[in-house]
């Protein structure tokens, strides 16, 4: 199963970094958050990333091109320009790396990928957020609902999204951002149909926390998996210091592997 990772926007919040790179490519412990996210996916198994570019993308592109190189000790031979890679500890990933526009909104970057996902189920989720999902629990909890989208539902301290909850955890209602404290909220980590693409109907203007997410609510193909443990965005320079301190601690609570 393939996993998209949204890291195109812009990251405004951010702008202490972002001015120099785009939000996803911002470090914790000297890695950017991007390859936090797919080392929680790749612990479970799942190494083929597609990832939605868009600002700056040319800052990943260049960063997972080298990638190999970086993760390696190499002899570099001036004479006849070859290079021997030795000891590589490089991941093993497979990343599509994709261009989905400066001003795409996220259900536009999602539809831009539809063609690298094909007729398949897959993971989705945003290039700013960590946690200590249990990925195949998450999976499976999704193919017994039978939903089109499963999300994390999380409980934040800050203000997000609300999502309306039934006994049965089917989402009977999405709204983004709204004022008020204690509301489960989107966290990303979804998995998804493909009959997600029928809801993306406005294009590169489609913004999937509103129209797509709304209707799936409506049409009760919306399931919420109500995640209780680790879970941090990166939307400011408060956050960044929080997740590098605890990155520094003992036990960072989103480092599920080894």
């Amino acid at each position: 199963m393939k996993t998209v990772i949204l890291a195109g926007g812009l990251g405004t919040r951010l702008s202490e970094e972002t001015d120099l790179k785009p939000k996803p490519m911002v470090e914790i412990g000297g890695k950017p958050i991007l390859w936090h996210i797919m080392k929680i996916y790749s612990y479970y198994g799942y190494n083929d990333f597609i990832i939605c570019c868009g600002y700056k993308s040319y800052y990943i592109k260049d960063y997972f091109y080298h990638y190999y190189m970086h993760s390696s000790d190499i002899t570099v031979d001036l004479i006849s320009n070859q290079i021997t890679y030795h000891n590589s500890d490089s991941e093993p990933w497979k990343i599509t790396l994709v261009d989905t526009g400066l001003n795409t909104m996220t259900g536009g970057r999602i539809k831009r990928v539809q063609k690298y996902i094909g007729n398949e189920s897959f993971m989705l989720t945003y290039g700013d957020g960590v946690g200590n999902i249990n990925i195949p629990v998450l999976i499976d909890f999704h193919k017994k609902s039978k939903k089109i989208v499963t999300l994390t539902a999380v409980l934040p301290d800050g203000k997000f999204g609300a999502l309306n909850l039934n006994k049965a955890d089917d989402i009977t209602e999405f709204t983004e951002k709204p004022a008020g404290d204690g509301s489960w909220i989107n966290g990303g980590f979804f998995v998804c149909q493909p009959e997600i693409f029928d809801y993306i109907q406005n294009g590169d203007n489609t913004i999937f926390e509103r129209e797509p997410l709304e209707n799936l609510a409506k049409d009760n193909q919306l399931k919420a998996y109500r995640h209780t443990g680790f879970w941090k965005p990166m939307d400011t320079l408060k956050q960044k210091l929080e997740l590098n301190a605890l990155w520094n601690s003992d036990n960072p609570p989103w480092k599920v592997w080894k």
